[in-house]
């Protein structure tokens, strides 16, 4: 089951405005492809009545000191799903064992790991607990006034993206349900204080791959035949952009996005295209190498047309691809001549599987140590660059003076 390949390649590093709201504008999907995405959409559960499921974090909330930011909120795909898919009717779960062992209450809590995703230590560096699942907390403002995670695995930019796994939620109704949110904000805070609550939050951003895994590589509705891969990565990036623009005439101002990794280099394509020597697919990732260039460009020019807006883009292609280590490891299980569970990779030389274990908690998704790494990247830029203009610490304190 491909569940967000993305997450695996990360782990080879070593995402009365309200009262009377604007009308969003969605990019309207393209009518031959997607005319029929909402048509049989399964209807989302509501938030559970009880919030005994929300876990924070004992440093940050025994912290003296204040916070960079008030708010911390996410929205994506299971690379950053802390719990919302334990509500959902699909295949993409994570609410068993192996996840979770080593999260620090040692049970699954829906994150795809071990222990902690990489939101989790971004909110440790800004001083605020671990946010909540948008499904899993009770909806009453005190549970969501640190911030909310909306994020689903599974989904992706285009709403049918992922849509055989069975629920997700998908990016443009997590945008409704920021807009849910705030307009609480507003009815128990009051306006002045909801709209300075907002615009010194932040927000990051981690989807699309699915739309390559589950759509596009799919030739789902027979897509290849109607847009060529260009034309495909100006639409996704496209309805990013807009996405970021409602967000934006919403009081957001301060924002991560994160780029798409190679998946071309996974050991499911390696495997599926027939690799004899561990050599990436490059027409995959030629798509993908695209779409963060588009991503980039598109978010440089309207950080230049919203003045007052900080908006970071953090490109994983391009770390990742130079990684002889990623390489490696990609190798390593390509070498089994399938795409098993680690408990079934057969090489105990020099103990590649514990090596393996290590770096993933599954077939494709990272280890907590790996997305410490990944968290320290976009904060500081610690190990290397890859956050453009600038890491996230560098912009908060930019904001600050």
């Amino acid at each position: 089951m491909l569940i967000n390949s993305a997450i695996f390649l990360h782990c080879i590093l070593v995402s009365t405005m309200f009262l009377q709201p604007k009308a969003r504008q969605h990019p309207q999907e393209p009518e031959e492809l997607f005319s029929n995405s909402n048509a049989n959409a399964p209807p989302v559960p509501p938030r559970s009545s009880a919030s005994s499921s929300l876990v924070t974090s004992p440093s940050a909330s025994a912290s003296s000191s204040s916070p960079l930011v008030p708010a911390f909120f996410i929205i994506g795909d299971s690379s950053v799903d802390c719990g919302n898919n334990n509500f959902l009717g699909t295949l993409a779960r994570a609410d068993h064992l192996p996840y979770g062992r080593d999260f620090d209450t040692h049970k699954p809590t829906g994150r795809f790991c071990n222990g902690r995703i990489p939101v989790d230590y971004l909110a440790l560096r800004l001083g605020l607990p671990f946010v909540p699942s948008y499904l899993g907390q009770s909806g009453v403002v005190e549970d969501m006034i640190h911030g909310v995670n909306y994020a689903s695995a599974g989904a992706g930019i285009i709403f049918s993206s992922g849509s055989e796994l069975g629920q997700h939620i998908s990016f443009t109704q997590q945008i409704e349900q920021v807009t849910d949110t705030f307009q609480q904000f507003i009815l128990s805070l009051g306006e002045a204080a909801a709209n300075d609550l907002i615009s010194n939050s932040l927000f990051y951003i981690s989807i699309g791959i699915n739309d390559y895994i589950h759509y596009y590589l799919l030739n789902m509705s027979n897509v290849q035949n109607l847009y060529l891969p260009w034309s495909f990565n100006q639409f996704l990036a496209t309805t990013v952009k807009q996405e970021i623009m409602n967000l934006y005439n919403a009081n957001v101002r301060k924002v991560v996005v994160m780029g798409l990794a190679p998946i071309g280099c996974s050991p499911y394509y390696l495997w599926l295209y027939g690799s004899q020597n561990g050599e990436c697919v490059k027409e995959i990732n030629d798509m993908i190498m695209e779409f963060n260039f588009v991503m980039r460009y598109m978010l440089e020019e309207l950080g230049e047309e919203l003045h007052d807006a900080n908006i970071i883009f953090c490109d994983v292609f391009e770390v990742l691809i130079s990684t002889s280590r990623f390489q490696f490891h990609c190798r390593c299980l390509l070498w089994t001549r399938q795409v098993p569970g680690l408990d079934h990779v057969p090489f105990t030389r020099n103990g590649l599987q514990q090596r393996l274990k290590s770096y993933l908690v599954d077939q494709f998704h990272p280890t907590d140590v790996v997305n410490a790494i990944l968290a320290d990247n976009v904060w500081s830029s610690l190990h290397t660059g890859m956050c453009y203009p600038s890491n996230l610490q560098d912009m908060l304190v930019a904001k600050a003076r």
